[in-house]
């Protein structure tokens, strides 16, 4: 791969400039904030909730409203009127029960269109979706209605920039990992927190590859589609490299100094898993992104969060599989 890819990108194009972000206070969300905040980009977010919103990110002006309504979204937009919108709000669920593909059309599809047809309307934005590697490729069947929906989302997306010309970028995302995820319900943190504590954690027989990629590369590739003159692709945002579910958690746990049971096969794989691999290159020569981060670095630096996070409450999420 060409070595300047590797080199850091001009994001000064975002400064004073306003971007609205929806799932701010998520995960991928809260580390998006910081970097325009860094990047002095004025940045406005949309929630449900009233009153004071994330003390944890200052400088954010919120604004309340359901992004899956179309005129509550379009209004928001319309005030803010940003020169990007990074939609990241998303409502992830890996099971394959035939009740979720209602609740997932309206949180993923649903909503991925309101944030595209308000920002048509309004003229002159960019957009960055965040999709997903498990979206299908080419003939296969989505595996789950989450999978279905996120795919649908990428379709529309490919039909406003064909149609109307909205300069709207898909980011196909694969697994993210990194700190600040009080998420119990995911492989990494769930791990950190029972290595840490001397607890031997429940886990599928382990045999599952995934694609891991850090944080903050992600943030890098987000902020590169929204300052990028090229638009209408859709991408892969991962390292393009595999590893067991097995190896992450062996790595935790040397890490971490622990040396008991890792409770491989205490739970049962779930089924209709695939290996999901992305293929960088498009991104490369689109955004001149790559991941950087080795993953031994980055699963320390999760690590060291863990050990000593701020006052968060862990987010433990009832699930009947091992947490991925």
């Amino acid at each position: 791969m060409n070595p300047d890819l590797a080199a850091p990108h001009d994001a000064t194009g975002l400064r004073g400039r306003r971007v609205l972000v929806t799932g701010a206070t998520g995960f991928l969300g809260r580390h998006l904030v910081r970097r325009l905040l860094h990047l002095e980009a004025e940045i406005h977010a949309l929630t449900r909730g009233d009153g004071p919103h994330d003390p944890a990110l200052p400088g954010v002006i919120w604004h309340r409203g359901d992004i899956t309504d179309p005129d509550e979204l379009g209004r928001v937009v319309h005030d803010v009127a940003p020169a990007a919108v990074f939609h990241l709000a998303s409502q992830v669920a890996g099971a394959r029960e035939s009740d979720l593909a209602i609740p997932m059309l309206e949180a993923n599809t649903r909503a991925a269109v309101a944030v595209m047809t308000a920002a048509h309307e309004l003229g002159d934005c960019r957009v960055v979706l965040a999709g997903s590697l498990e979206e299908p490729h080419g003939d296969e069947p989505p595996s789950s209605p989450y999978a279905a929906a996120k795919s649908a989302a990428t379709g529309y997306a490919r039909l406003f920039h064909a149609q109307w010309d909205l300069p709207v970028t898909v980011l196909r995302i694969a697994m993210v990992y990194g700190p600040d995820q009080p998420d119990d319900g995911k492989l990494v943190p769930y791990v950190s927190r029972c290595v840490l504590d001397g607890v031997t954690p429940e886990l599928s027989s382990g045999t599952r590859l995934v694609d891991w990629v850090y944080v903050d590369d992600v943030v890098d590739a987000l902020v590169r589609a929204a300052t990028s003159e090229r638009a209408g692709h859709v991408l892969d945002i991962g390292s393009g490299r595999t590893a067991s579910i097995a190896d992450v958690v062996t790595e935790l746990a040397d890490l971490a100094g622990y040396g008991g049971p890792l409770g491989f096969g205490d739970r049962g794989d779930r089924r209709d898993d695939h290996t999901l691999v992305a293929d960088p290159g498009p991104a490369a020569e689109q955004l001149g992104w790559r991941a950087t981060t080795p993953r031994r670095d980055g699963l320390a630096r999760t690590l060291a969060w863990h050990a000593n996070p701020p006052n968060v409450p862990l987010a433990r999420r009832g699930v009947d599989h091992a947490p991925v």
